[in-house]
């Protein structure tokens, strides 16, 4: 008897492209990516509820492009409008629907999907797309903050089940990424916020000089100067990109997950929150929260937490969720855990710029900084944005976030 073992190496390579008006028939980006498959292509377009509101005529926009170059792609399918937000992610319904389109429009594999919405909707779309046929092209246009920066840039999409954030899913690259800055003009202030969280969480783990620029424009970045939100897209996309490109493990075959820094306790901070907080916002305090217990640990400095804190308060962002009370630390981490696999593995800083990674979490000293966070910033109700301590002040654990 003899065994076999397979071994084989799988190239992958996809644009993630940077442009304004997309759907201008002068503007080629779109149709450039296209024409690398040599055909011509036909394409089920699938659009975020949200961005079809508040942006009535994009369909036409869409169709005059097609015809435009109707040599190199073909509309197979009326568009369909998904369900945007994270409920289009609660179950399997959304991909269904999608799936009945592929099945109905005779989509083959070397059909595409063009998925234009937030992250939540390139995950429900991206995951029915790559188990159509087991894998049709995906195009991603991603319409947030979060979504261009991090969510639409990386090669993982998926579905809550169970209670639990993207419980199925796959890993499944899409064939190009185009985040077209000027949807960002479509967002209410809320949603321009949230995405920001990702800039300061990969700043944190991955660049100093990064931070030090998200500290130096922490105010135009508030007030949503377009400038300053295209740099800070562009780097925090650059740097996903990189960690994905350099890591060794794009498939998260390990378990450390140093992308994830404050995601433990964000995922568990949506879950409790029915969906009533953005998956930005959710992060923001979860980064807080960590930040908190890498201090803790002596793992960052007094003024290193300092200006964490300060950072993210400027950009608009609470330090604290109600549902952060009600969470229960150790089975939120058994959660990720169990959502990883093997050995628990939390990402904490190591200074501003450089990570850590920890086996165990001292939840006494966790629960000591989901205290101090609700003390300080709902039974005090503070309300400052860090405007007058960001260049010096008071210092001390308690007085970050007084």
């Amino acid at each position: 008897m003899r065994d076999v073992e397979l071994q084989f190496d799988v190239q992958y390579s996809f644009p993630v492209k940077f442009t304004r008006d997309v759907f201008n028939p002068g503007n080629p980006v779109l149709v450039d990516i296209l024409k690398r498959t040599g055909c011509l292509n036909r394409i089920l377009i699938v659009i975020d509820s949200n961005l079809a509101a508040a942006n009535p005529y994009l369909i036409n926009n869409i169709e005059i492009y097609a015809r435009s170059w109707d040599s190199v792609m073909r509309i197979a399918a009326p568009p369909f409008i998904i369900t945007g937000g994270e409920v289009c992610k609660n179950g399997l319904s959304e991909v269904e629907k999608i799936h009945s389109l592929i099945n109905a429009y005779h989509l083959c594999r070397h059909s595409f999907v063009m998925a234009i919405g937030g992250g939540a909707v390139l995950d429900a779309a991206g995951f029915a797309t790559a188990t159509a046929h087991r894998g049709i092209h995906l195009l991603r246009l991603p319409t947030t903050t979060l979504a261009q920066n991090d969510a639409g840039v990386g090669v993982k999409n998926g579905v809550n089940m169970f209670g639990k954030k993207n419980f199925i899913g796959t890993f499944a690259p899409p064939f190009a990424v185009i985040n077209d800055l000027d949807f960002l003009d479509t967002l209410q202030e809320r949603d321009l916020r949230a995405g920001i969280a990702e800039a300061i969480k990969v700043a944190l783990i991955k660049d100093r000089t990064f931070f030090e620029w998200l500290y130096e424009n922490r105010y135009a970045l508030r007030d949503f100067k377009p400038d300053a939100m295209a740099q800070m897209i562009i780097r925090c996309a650059e740097l996903h990109t990189e960690h994905i490109q350099t890591n060794g493990d794009p498939f998260e075959q390990g378990a450390s997950r140093p992308l994830d820094f404050g995601h433990w306790a964000a995922h568990k901070i949506e879950d409790l929150a029915d969906d009533d907080v953005r998956h930005g916002e959710a992060v923001a305090v979860g980064i807080a929260l960590d930040s908190l217990y890498s201090h803790y640990c002596g793992l960052i400095s007094e003024l290193e937490l300092y200006r964490i804190m300060s950072l993210i308060r400027a950009l608009g962002f609470k330090l604290f969720h109600p549902a952060l009370a009600k969470m229960d630390i150790g089975e939120s981490l058994n959660n990720f855990q169990e959502h990883m696999g093997g050995e628990l593995t939390i990402p904490l800083l190591q200074g501003i710029g450089s990570l850590t990674e920890t086996h165990r979490i001292d939840t006494a000293k966790m629960a000591k900084g989901i205290e101090l966070l609700a003390d300080k910033y709902v039974r005090k109700g503070s309300t400052n944005d860090g405007k007058q301590r960001a260049h010096g002040g008071k210092t001390g654990t308690g007085s970050v976030l007084s």
